[in-house]
């Protein structure tokens, strides 16, 4: 856990975790990159996150679990996350039993479509407006 500490990039953040944390985050990261070529890394709200045309999603270490916020998009995928503990917008996992990376895949393929969606109304609208 890095409660304590400012971060100003992923690796900074990533840099003070448990080895197991380190490795489990190194690789959603990389499979969230994969997904989405086109998202900057970011630090929002003390965590790891990505953009493309506004949030796209987090993730973060806690003492006994990791999670990736995805948002609302988790109840696409609830029959998918039985075996994870859910809410509205968060997945918990361990290292121990990561994210399947399709999954996420599948899921910040979704978040990117919204994102996408929602510029596209974005910029309906300011042309409505001229």
């Amino acid at each position: 856990m890095n409660q304590n500490r400012i971060f100003t990039t992923i690796d900074d953040y990533l840099e003070g975790l448990s080895n197991d944390n380190k490795k489990a985050l190194q690789h959603l990261r990389e499979v969230i990159k994969s997904a989405a070529p086109l998202a900057e890394e970011t630090i929002a709200y003390m965590m790891p996150a990505f953009k493309y045309k506004g949030a796209l999603v987090y993730f973060a270490a806690f003492e006994k679990h990791c999670s990736f916020f995805p948002g609302g998009v988790v109840e696409g995928f609830k029959e998918e996350l039985t075996n994870f503990k859910t809410s509205k917008g968060t997945i918990q996992f361990t290292p121990q039993k990561p994210l399947p990376d399709d999954l996420v895949r599948r899921i910040v393929l979704m978040r990117v479509e919204e994102n996408d969606f929602k510029e596209t109304l974005r910029q309906e609208k300011k042309k409505r407006k001229k």
